[in-house]
This record gives structure tokens, C-alpha cells and sequence, in this order.
């Protein structure tokens, strides 16, 4: 049972990080449900409500900051509402519709779209859509951080146990 627990735990962590860059997938909350496997495979004893209020916290924010950072890009380019709904639809969208390369391509022309339909020129939807890009960028490296550590906390709560 303990290789079990701990093929879930890490398997989870791996969804959670992969998450971060595909956003279909579950991310902060594969990795807190990977803090739940531990303590119903081992043993609740090693999280204290500290434990738990830091590790919520950093799910709250993870949340925030992914739709703040995102739109963040898009606003700094001078983007209206209408693109950064654009780019958000783009960026779930777009991996279905091209596999390969829908998670650049989509919030890309999500923004751009939105941009054309907010009333502004292509040379503006253009630049808008940089700063999509600019923002998933940022987004994704925010949440990776932030997701590594919810990770090492983790191992830190239970080393000291």
C-alpha cells in the first residue's frame, strides 16, 4: 500500500505541474488532492491547520493570479474586455483545435479576435495579442513557482514527522 500511496502522491504533483502549462488540466488541485492521498495512505498527523492554511492560501492566490496575471498581459497592451475573454476562451480552446501548437496559437488569436470584434484595427489586435502572450507567459511561470512550493512545503510538513 505504501508504493500505491506514493505512485498517487507523485502522480498527482506531476499532474498538478503539468497543469500549470496545460490549463485543461487540474494543477493546484491535483496537488492538494496529493495532500489528502498522504494522509488517508499514511497518516493526517503530520499536518497541522498551519499546514493547511498556508497550502489554501497558495491555492487562493494560484487562482487569482492566473486570471490577474493573464488579464494583466492583455490590459498592459492596451486590450479591451473583449480580448481578454478572447484569449481566455483561446487558451482552453486552442489546444483541442491544434494540438500542437493551440496553446500559443489560441490565446494568441483569442485576443485578436476580441480585439477585431471590440472595434480596434489589426495593428492593434496585433499588439494585444502579444500581450496575451506576454501574460500566459507570466501565468505560467507564476503558477509553476508557486505549485513547487506547495510541493516542497509538503515535503518540509512531513519530513518533520
Amino acid at each position: 500500500m505504501t508504493i500505491l500511496g506514493w505512485i498517487l502522491i507523485i502522480s498527482l504533483f506531476a499532474i498538478g505541474l503539468a497543469g500549470a502549462v496545460y490549463p485543461i488540466l487540474p494543477g493546484a488541485l491535483a496537488i492538494y488532492l496529493a495532500f489528502f492521498v498522504y494522509g488517508w495512505f499514511f497518516s493526517f498527523d503530520s499536518f497541522g491547520p498551519w499546514f493547511w492554511i498556508a497550502q489554501t492560501l497558495i491555492v487562493v492566490v494560484l487562482f487569482v493570479a492566473d486570471y490577474v496575471v493573464g488579464a494583466w498581459g492583455v490590459k498592459k497592451f492596451g486590450g479591451s474586455r473583449a480580448s481578454v475573454i478572447g484569449s481566455t476562451i483561446g487558451l482552453i480552446v486552442g489546444p483541442f483545435l491544434i494540438p500542437a501548437f493551440g496553446l500559443l496559437i489560441g490565446p494568441f488569436l483569442g485576443a485578436f479576435i476580441g480585439e477585431l470584434i471590440a472595434g480596434e484595427k489589426a495593428g492593434k489586435a496585433v499588439k494585444v495579442s502579444f500581450g496575451a502572450l506576454l501574460g500566459l507567459f507570466s501565468s505560467t511561470v507564476v503558477k509553476i513557482i508557486l505549485q513547487i512550493v506547495m510541493i516542497v512545503l509538503f515535503f518540509i510538513w512531513i519530513g518533520r514527522y
